[in-house]
């Protein structure tokens, strides 16, 4: 017998989750956008003033949301250290 409860929590997880790709594909898809001007105007593919305070801010936001900095910060920089991975193809 299915727990009622616990299907309607995991269900909402799993809607979360989609909305969590979904965000995920459209940063990226603007972030193509900026290696690809990088790339074109000279530019590194990494910008560390800039990850240093984008770091920094969502650290803040974490904090305000209630979610553990460090997690923030771990999950952040690996998707910075994927944009910049895209950013240095581009670049080749």
């Amino acid at each position: 017998m299915p727990d009622e409860t616990l299907i309607a929590y995991r269900d909402s997880i799993d809607n979360i989750d989609a909305a969590l790709v979904f965000l995920l594909a459209e940063r990226f898809k603007v972030t193509q956008k900026v290696g690809a001007y990088k790339a074109s105007a000279g530019l590194p593919a990494a910008d560390p003033s800039r990850e240093h305070d984008q770091v920094a801010r969502l650290r803040a936001l974490a904090v305000t949301a209630k979610l553990d900095p460090e997690f923030s910060e771990k999950f952040l920089r690996f998707i910075i250290d994927e944009v910049i991975r895209h950013h240095a193809a581009v670049q080749r």
